[in-house]
């Protein structure tokens, strides 16, 4: 059984239809790529998995559960954690506010608590008394990466996670992302870096105009190479 299964989920605003049929599943333990060009409905599939908008048609499950339209605090109960678009950081509350207001600690689930957040990403120790207006774009992106693992999810979803941010900073995400990868985490990305999304994921979905139009992974476990990846950014 997929931890996340779409079937055929359409979505769209008003009158406008975005999603048109969206097939998708993520495993236990599989990091999981959505490609494509801007405008293409990666952000709304999102949205219709969190219960930010709720699908026109089709089902959301997790680990076989209909979530279809569910409310977002539903979603995230059920072990779903988002690091949104443009990070959405409390701005006149501490680091450690930020983090504590997002704890959760499901049964059976309690990997992680403020210190090993701290010790994951040292430098929001050092801020942790900081507001999230005194802090830069890369030290805000580990408040919500942090923030979404206070949660203690089973599949975590980054949209654009490394976007605007300094090489050193991207880099440092990164590798964050391979260490909770190592550690068994379920994880879907989306993001531009196509070299660090072809060294990190196991499976890519390309969706094109609302519709998922290819599925690519690489041979016996190998990574797609990034030259392939970077195709699907041009459609």
């Amino acid at each position: 059984m997929s931890l996340l299964s779409l079937r055929g989920v359409t979505a769209g605003y008003g009158s406008a239809q975005v999603l048109h049929g969206i097939d998708l599943d993520i495993g236990e333990g599989e990091v999981v790529t959505l490609l494509g060009r801007n405008g293409m409905g990666k952000t709304t599939t999102v949205r219709a998995i969190m219960g930010m908008i709720r699908p026109w048609g089709g089902a959301v499950r997790i680990d076989g559960r209909d979530m279809t339209g569910r409310p977002s605090y539903e979603v995230g109960r059920a072990g779903v954690g988002l690091v949104p678009e443009g990070r959405q950081v409390f701005p006149t509350l501490t680091v450690e506010e930020n983090l504590l207001a997002a704890a959760k600690t499901p049964e059976g689930r309690n990997r992680w608590t403020l210190p090993e957040v701290f010790a994951f990403f040292p430098r929001l120790e050092e801020r942790r008394r900081n507001l999230g207006a005194q802090l830069s774009g890369g030290e805000q992106q580990m408040v919500a990466i942090g923030r979404a693992l206070m949660t203690n999810p089973r599949l975590m979803i980054l949209d654009e996670a490394t976007e605007g941010l300094a090489p050193l900073i991207r880099d440092e995400i990164w590798a964050r992302l391979e260490v909770l990868k190592s550690e068994g985490e379920a994880i879907l990305l989306i993001d531009k870096n196509v070299g660090a999304l072809a060294a990190l994921a196991d499976r890519h979905y390309v969706i094109e105009k609302g519709e998922i139009v290819d599925t690519v992974a690489g041979e016996a476990g190998s990574p797609v190479p990034a030259a392939e990846l970077e195709r699907y950014l041009h459609l």
